[in-house]
């Protein structure tokens, strides 16, 4: 199954499934999947605070097809929005067969928006640096 649409946002993080990730039905645990998306949503935001940052929300996850084992995935991600002390940030989680058929085409798997914030050392919201245009 291939996706007509291209990944929104650029590369932050790529990995392999293993068997460990699989739920009971032999596919990949959402949860892992949803774990490789806070990792790279997380790096990016990093990048954006300058700093530590928290995971303090995700809306809109949507899984739209089971992941295999042995298959590439790819997180893609950009900034959608900041705030004063926040990050709104867009993930998509495409995949690419490595081990199964002869079908190598790219499709997005799940995708969902996280909010990070910023916080100083004491873990508390601290103001997201402003960048220069």
């Amino acid at each position: 199954m291939s996706d007509n649409r291209t990944p929104k946002g650029n590369l932050i993080l790529r990995t392999t499934t293993m068997p460990a990730d699989t739920n009971p039905n032999g596919d990949i645990f959402g949860g892992w999947i949803m774990s490789q998306m806070d990792l790279a949503g997380g790096m990016l935001a990093k990048e954006i605070a300058k700093g530590r940052i928290a995971t303090v929300a995700v809306e809109g996850m949507t899984f739209h097809q089971p992941v295999k084992v042995g298959d590439a995935v790819c997180v893609y991600g950009e900034c959608e929005r900041i705030g004063n002390s926040s990050m709104r940030i867009v993930l998509e989680v495409w995949i690419k067969p490595l081990l199964r058929s002869n079908d190598y085409a790219r499709s997005c798997v799940t995708e969902g928006v996280f909010t990070y914030v910023a916080i100083d050392d004491m873990g508390k919201p601290r103001p997201v640096p402003k960048t220069e245009s």
